[in-house]
């Protein structure tokens, strides 16, 4: 019998070993910071601190979105989190985000600093502030936080199931790998559904919905994450694929993708964004190093 049939978790689990797999240098049963640093802080009203995951690129796509509109006052400094050495429990940031997690945004605009976390939250607190994005109409508004939410529960099983299972475990469970490739693919359905009777997730408008679910599913629908396309057909939803299309010719949604990002061609990451000229004079392959 091997060993993953064979185990019967106690009666009290305890944190005695490492967890395995990609990620467990990072992972602890615990909250809180691990080490005093503060963050920086630059010269424009929104600071965030994020890293270029599906998470953090709705952000940094909202902010470029909010610029292009010409909302002057979502300038932004965007700094770098390596979450993989720890980063993010820092006092700091965890100061502005107790969950430890990118992105966290802290807003100076006013008398007091709001902080900011979670993505959904991000979204529609910028998309209120600036009057943007976000229908006000009642059915169309709850229609695209139908969506935003959406993939606030949907992802994780796409996240933390199918790709730590399928990508990052440090063993093959066929069972865990079956349970959330048939869940992904069900949501892509969902989403291919969808968006076969409305151009937008939330109607004809491109709104925060499409900016939070597009870095997750329309990553995934280019093959994109975990290397997972071809495995789970992505290839056969086709609305999915006209809209990822659609949404990656926009200008904002390009630099977005660029900000904060640390993996890729060089001239596609800018590990900081402190001005818009940033995106023309300090992407990687012109600093030649990381920051």
């Amino acid at each position: 019998m091997s060993e993953q049939n064979s185990y019967v978790p106690p009666k009290v689990w305890t944190w005695n070993k490492a967890s395995g797999g990609r990620f467990a240098n990072i992972n602890r049963p615990i909250a809180g910071p691990t080490h005093d640093k503060e963050l920086p802080v630059g010269r424009h009203p929104l600071q965030l601190y994020s890293l270029g995951t599906p998470n953090g690129v709705k952000v940094t796509v909202m902010l470029e979105e909010l610029l292009a509109l010409g909302h002057a006052g979502a300038e932004y400094d965007a700094w770098l989190i390596r979450i993989g050495e720890g980063d993010q429990f820092g006092s700091g940031f965890v100061a502005i985000n107790p969950n430890s997690k990118i992105p966290a945004l802290l807003d100076r605009s006013g008398p007091e600093p709001i902080r900011v976390f979670e993505s959904g939250a991000i979204l529609v607190y910028l998309a209120e502030k600036f009057g943007a994005l976000l229908p006000t109409e009642p059915a169309k508004r709850a229609e695209c936080l139908s969506w935003l939410f959406w993939q606030m529960g949907a992802a994780p099983y796409l996240g933390g199931g199918f790709g730590h299972f399928y990508a990052y475990a440090p063993t093959k469970i066929e069972y865990a790998i079956d349970r959330f490739a048939m869940e992904v693919k069900r949501q892509l359905d969902v989403l291919d559904r969808r968006l076969a009777e409305s151009e937008y997730l939330a109607g004809p408008d491109y709104t925060i919905a499409d900016i939070a679910v597009w870095p997750w599913y329309g990553a995934l629908a280019k093959g994109l994450l975990y290397e997972g396309g071809e495995f789970l057909s992505v290839q056969d939803y086709k609305n999915v694929q006209r809209w990822t299309d659609q949404i990656a010719q926009r200008v904002p949604v390009k630099r977005g993708r660029m900000v904060n990002r640390v993996s890729g061609d060089p001239k596609s990451q800018l590990h900081e964004r402190h001005d818009a000229g940033d995106f023309d004079t300090k992407t990687q392959d012109k600093a030649g190093q990381s920051t």
